[in-house]
């Protein structure tokens, strides 16, 4: 009974390991293909981080191209070329367009620039929300009354990213409207906005006391 079971036990193995090189004979191509495809991932994964990082650099290099022209007009005209062509980076050479033109004196094209980023919704808040500065900033009292408060208002708002920016140009407008203390107001809230600069306090204060308001008192303690 014993040498029968070690038979018994003997053609067992035989068949597992006929059985084993049979569905490895049959399934080879299987294999092979999961290996190619495991080193072939691992490789295209590499391939494809290489060209990205080859794509950022040339798309860093055509625009700081763009920068590099001395001419304002000429070079709004490079960003714009680079805008139509690079997508990813094409916000950031608009709103540098849009300043470009405006050293150019082309200040239309400049506004028109920016008003196009502002209204574009494919483009983050942020950069939105900075281009409808700008454009306020650009065409001050040239700009419509009601559209200027509007956007103002909208800039100005509690957690709005540019507020305090916002409030200055506030207070400018109600300065060339005549409204001195709405303008002390805003330029008050400005001094005491967190987000405030050093030198946009120094130009709220200096607007402040212009306007017939009172500068601020240093702190006993500080």
């Amino acid at each position: 009974m014993h040498d029968s079971d070690s038979f018994i036990s003997e053609v067992s193995e035989e068949v597992r390991r006929d059985r084993l090189f049979g569905a490895l004979r049959r399934y080879r191509w299987v294999l092979a293909g999961a290996v190619l495809l495991i080193v072939g991932g691992a490789a295209g994964n590499e391939w494809w981080k290489a060209r990205t990082e080859a794509a950022a650099e040339k798309t860093g290099d055509a625009l700081r191209a763009a920068y590099a022209e001395t001419d304002a007009k000429t070079r709004a005209g490079a960003l714009a070329d680079f805008a139509a062509a690079s997508p990813n980076g094409a916000v950031v050479a608009r709103l540098a367009q849009a300043g470009s033109l405006a050293d150019a004196g082309d200040t239309d094209g400049a506004a028109a620039v920016l008003e196009a980023v502002a209204g574009d919704g494919s483009i983050g808040p942020l950069y939105r929300s900075l281009a409808s500065l700008q454009r306020v900033m650009l065409l001050g009292s040239a700009m419509d009354a009601s559209e200027r408060q509007a956007t103002l208002e909208l800039l100005a708002a509690p957690g709005a990213p540019f507020r305090p920016l916002a409030l200055e140009q506030r207070a400018l407008m109600h300065l060339d409207a005549g409204n001195a203390e709405a303008a002390i107001a805003d330029l008050e809230t400005v001094m005491s906005e967190p987000g405030a600069t050093a030198a946009l306090r120094a130009r709220a204060q200096q607007l402040l006391i212009a306007a017939g308001g009172s500068a601020p008192t240093a702190s006993a303690d500080g």
